[in-house]
């Protein structure tokens, strides 16, 4: 392993200590202009690390990206709203 696996590991997860919280707040509401593009550059970013060899930092970069995705799917004012209307499971997650 290279230590440029780890340093990368380490900011990957801080990203998923700060980004955690997002989730688990009912109020927040973050732009798909924000958070599509972020999923979309984790997963790149964890592709290009996997064909560099670098395992620790691929895995970060995917999980980073997977929480993205899961930010812009609960998240998204224009997303939550139509899934909180079409799928009864998303009830509980409702804000108002």
């Amino acid at each position: 392993m290279i230590w440029q696996d780890l340093v990368f590991l380490v900011g990957s997860v801080f990203s998923i200590v700060f980004l955690a919280p997002t989730l688990t707040d009912r109020t927040a509401r973050v732009p798909l202009g924000t958070s599509l593009p972020s999923a979309a550059l984790g997963v790149v970013y964890g592709a290009s690390f996997y064909s560099m060899g670098m395992a620790f930092s691929a895995s970060g970069s995917f999980v980073t990206g997977i929480l993205w995705a899961a930010i812009a799917a609960l998240r998204s004012p224009s997303v939550t709203l139509g899934l909180f209307d079409r799928v009864p499971a998303f009830e509980t997650l409702r804000s108002d």
